[in-house]
């Protein structure tokens, strides 16, 4: 059994990693249905908290379905960064997780995010002073390094873990590298088998089907898979990883049928929670990865992202399998 702190997360627990613009309450409602055993907020600005930003505050909302769930934070100020973290605290989540691994060149510029891998010290003072800051459980996100010239986990998650962190994902890339070239797991192994590190060590990127999240699972040991890209439009990954864990086979693809009504609950949760105009409009980056690899769907997609009607979004969705239903679907 996997624990962060008192919370059990099963065997081999697989985590929706924070992604912002997409891991906000509609998608990860549609993520828990399908198995996501642990799931994170879109990172939250600890600046933003603070000023009582209305978009920040908002990221705050969860529900007590998706639990166990952390709210996520970054910054660049250890000050703002532990206010920010009794802030969350007030939030009521199970876990506050630290954003140390966001390469964009807003965050990491600034010393936030991937940013602070610069500046080891820091980090963990920052670290440090956040676990004080709160009774809640502990964890972080991060990268191998900033380049290849500083890819220091090995040593970084046992200095986190002696500052009291709870758990640590590592994405398999370099600052530098973004999201470029394939995600270097070897490290994740390394950091996992130090025998001085005792917390969860969850593994992260280019888990991208079923298969390889049982072959990194079985190759390098680690606690878990954060999933991100792969759950996007196809929130069932978490259900088909489950699933090949179990037997060793896949289950089918999602029929057409499928995807369209949950787009449709996508699309009503997110009217729900943003209001109308607003939730219809963020709903638009989803349907791409929705309904990938229908043939001439382009006409339908532009309807889809330019009408600014609930009603008539739902019959477009509802027009979908009368008229593609007989096409074969492909990923």
């Amino acid at each position: 059994m996997v624990k962060i702190k008192d919370i059990e997360l099963g065997e081999f627990p697989l985590l929706l990693a924070p992604m912002e613009d997409v891991s906000d309450p509609p998608f990860r409602a549609l993520c828990k249905k399908f198995g996501a055993d642990l799931m994170f907020t879109e990172f939250i600005s600890s600046e933003g908290l603070i000023r009582d930003a209305a978009k920040s505050v908002q990221k705050l909302d969860i529900f007590e379905y998706e639990r166990p769930i952390g709210i996520q934070i970054f910054g660049s100020e250890i000050d703002s960064m532990r206010q920010s973290a009794e802030i969350c605290e007030s939030a009521k989540p199970d876990i506050i997780d630290i954003n140390y691994g966001c390469p964009v060149k807003k965050v990491a510029c600034k010393g936030a995010g991937a940013g602070i891998l610069q500046d080891i010290p820091k980090m963990v003072e920052m670290t440090a002073e956040i676990v004080k800051s709160t009774k809640l459980p502990v964890t972080v996100k991060t990268r191998l390094g900033w380049d290849e010239s500083s890819k220091y986990i090995v040593e970084v998650a046992e200095r986190l873990q002696d500052v009291g962190i709870q758990a640590i994902s590592i994405h398999g890339r370099t600052r530098s590298q973004m999201y470029k070239g394939d995600a270097d797991w070897s490290l994740i192994a390394e950091t996992k088998n130090n025998p001085r590190l005792y917390i969860p060590v969850f593994g992260n990127g280019d888990i991208d089907s079923p298969e390889k999240a049982v072959d990194y699972k079985n190759r390098y040991g680690v606690d878990g898979v954060m999933i991100g890209r792969a759950s996007i439009g196809n929130p069932w990954f978490f259900r088909e990883v489950k699933h090949y864990i179990r037997t060793g086979e896949r289950l089918p693809e999602a029929t057409l049928k499928e995807r369209v009504e949950v787009a449709k609950e996508h699309l009503r949760f997110s009217v729900e929670w943003k209001g109308e105009r607003l939730g219809i409009v963020e709903m638009r980056r989803h349907y791409a990865n929705y309904f990938k690899g229908i043939e001439n769907f382009k006409p339908v997609r532009a309807q889809l992202v330019t009408l600014e009607s609930y009603d008539e979004l739902q019959e477009v969705l509802d027009s979908i399998v009368e008229s593609f239903g007989s096409m074969i679907y492909t990923s």
